[in-house]
């Protein structure tokens, strides 16, 4: 009786795509200053709900997040934003 090897089939791995890397819109554009009268622009950094998202969704920097968040809470202060909202956008 001659050993022959079976068919071995290796499992391999799943390519996993790399993520896009992400990165601050504001340094890239080479914005400064992050105007709280402008309501289209602040809704990019809100979900359907009116809540602000967060810097790992968003990439924004530290320091552009904390304006930004400035920003949205003024507007919302001036009722140029909604506190909070079924779907909003």
């Amino acid at each position: 009786m001659a050993f022959s090897k079976p068919d071995i089939k290796f499992v391999i791995a799943p390519k996993i795509d790399v993520p896009k890397k992400k990165y601050c819109r504001f340094i890239r554009n080479g914005i400064k200053y992050v105007d709280f009268k402008d309501p289209d622009f602040l809704l990019k950094f809100l979900n359907e709900q009116g809540k602000l998202l967060p810097r790992r969704l968003t990439g924004n920097s530290l320091k552009f997040q904390k304006k930004v968040a400035r920003s949205v809470k003024r507007a919302r202060h001036l009722a140029i934003l909604p506190y909070v909202s079924d779907l909003m956008k």
